[in-house]
């Protein structure tokens, strides 16, 4: 079983006697406020206040915008902890940020505390937003210490709600995927020396074990003997080798085969195409795309949907020594197809190439890749969005409507007519990237589909939302975001409804 990284959290429809900060939901303006709690909760908490709940709002002086926060003292010590949720009725997106900002500030406010929110959860979908958001918030990295971490903020979390079994069962799903992302954003803030291909791969494998998930490591050896040349050489300038871990969830009755495949670089230095020093910083984050696909794999299995899935991780660390491959390289990938590397510091493309052409053996129905790939990304759409890029326009709808349920942010991007161009070789079937700087992103998924045959495919360019350095918003972190987990539960819900 993983590591217990958020609090419990139950339910209940009235306030529970041991409440330490209740929040409490805002929308309107300044002068205008309108508080959304239960009836029960508001008759409390005014017959404590002394006054109405829209008066203590307004003396507070909180503008309610979305994730905004302030804190009034109520009765017996109980801190009331105003959240903002807009000028109109909230969206589950919204919803998610809010219980997130709630409970990030309520951590705040001291250590161990048990903290009550009251949103409005009457709508499953609302239910389970507001309770991704809420464990969310109070995820943070522990850093590596030889003093006493001391108690969490936040201890316990509690949940008003109406008591439906829709709402529940809503709320016992949220429970399932925040702790998939919150798995996921730990391996991704593990600095690489202690999170390296070997160490990746055999928590990948603990992770799992109290499933039905199967797990399969190939080593160096193996990796040799299956002549997967991608990942052997972009791990092959490192000490610590490359590993490709694959899982398997059959469950009986699946109509469905889902392939997810994960970029799992623990490290890239550029390997010989050093990058400048500040541009490592964040490196650790280089296996977001295995995390992801982990950690979604393990929630698909604990809520039981009836979907196939097999999921690679891809894992390598992107190093330069004498056993470095170099530009102008010859690779031999998974399958025999041929590649003229172009950059070393184009090396998720080569990982994942091999993972790609390995899953279509397992004849799935749709296969989706996910990899903090290009830089290119990030410049088109912004450190926040995600890009979608696929030989299949109704796969990249299901994608969307997915991400749009769980709250991430994913925009498509074509693959041009022309990007084949881009990756002639004159030494190879193919090379590793484009003729030109321009359009990165979309030349990188034209060299990926080249592995996918006719398979209906997606690729998923995380390389932006993967990680924030510094920033924290709502039920984001700073660090490892878990960006693409709820988005590919969604997904596999999807299918299995």
């Amino acid at each position: 079983m993983p590591a217990t990284l958020l609090p419990p959290l139950t339910t209940a429809k009235s306030v529970p006697a041991r409440t330490d900060v209740l929040a409490i939901g805002v929308t309107g303006s300044k002068e205008t406020p309108t508080v959304d709690a239960p009836d029960a909760v508001r008759r409390a908490t005014e017959k404590a206040l002394g006054v109405t709940l829209e008066d203590a709002v307004r003396a507070s002086g909180l503008a309610p915008s979305a994730g905004a926060t302030g804190v009034l003292l109520g009765a017996k010590g109980q801190r009331l902890l105003l959240v903002g949720l807009g000028e109109e009725e909230a969206t589950p997106a919204q919803l998610r940020r809010a219980a997130g900002a709630a409970t990030r500030a309520a951590g705040r406010l001291g250590t161990g505390l048990a903290v009550t929110v009251a949103l409005p959860t009457t709508e499953p979908e609302a239910a389970q937003a507001i309770a991704e958001g809420a464990l969310l918030g109070t995820y943070t990295y522990q850093p590596i210490s030889g003093k006493d971490a001391g108690e969490p903020g936040v201890s316990a979390i509690t949940l008003v709600t109406t008591g439906r079994k829709e709402v529940e069962q809503a709320i016992a799903t949220a429970q399932v995927v925040a702790a998939a992302v919150a798995q996921a954003r730990e391996w991704i803030n593990v600095p690489p020396n202690l999170l390296y291909p070997e160490s990746f791969a055999e928590q990948a494998r603990e992770y799992v074990r109290d499933t039905k998930v199967t797990v399969e490591v190939l080593d160096e050896k193996a990796l040799t003997k299956g002549g997967y040349g991608g990942i052997l050489a972009v791990g092959g300038g490192s000490a610590r080798l490359p590993r490709l871990v694959r899982y398997s969830y059959a469950p009986r009755g699946a109509k469905v085969h889902l392939a997810l495949i994960g970029k799992g670089i623990t490290f890239d230095s550029g390997g010989l195409n050093i990058k400048p020093g500040d541009s490592m910083l964040t490196m650790k984050c280089d296996m977001s795309g295995a995390a992801a696909v982990f950690a979604a794999t393990r929630a698909i299995a604990a809520l039981g949907l009836s979907v196939k899935v097999t999921a690679y991780g891809a894992l390598a660390e992107n190093l330069p020594s004498d056993t470095s491959y170099r530009p102008s390289d010859v690779l031999t990938m998974y399958g025999g197809t041929t590649v003229e590397n172009g950059n070393c510091d184009a090396e998720g493309r080569l990982v994942m190439a091999d993972a790609l052409a390995r899953s279509t053996e397992d004849q799935p129905d749709v296969i989706i890749d996910v990899a903090t790939l290009t830089g290119a990304c990030m410049v088109a759409l912004g450190e926040d969005i995600a890009g979608v890029m696929t030989n299949d326009d109704e796969l990249a709808d299901q994608i969307l409507a997915a991400a749009e349920s769980a709250g991430e942010s994913f925009w498509p991007l074509p693959i041009p007519q022309n990007a084949k161009e881009q990756i002639k070789s004159q030494v190879a079937d193919v090379k590793s990237t484009g003729a030109t700087r321009y359009g990165g992103a979309l030349t990188a998924a034209a060299f990926l589909r080249e592995f996918v045959g006719d398979h209906s495919w997606a690729h998923l360019d995380i390389a932006g939302p993967a990680f924030r350095s510094g920033k924290e918003d709502g039920h984001l972190s700073a660090g490892g975001t878990g960006v693409a987990v709820s988005t590919l539960v969604a997904l596999a819900q999807s299918y299995a409804n």
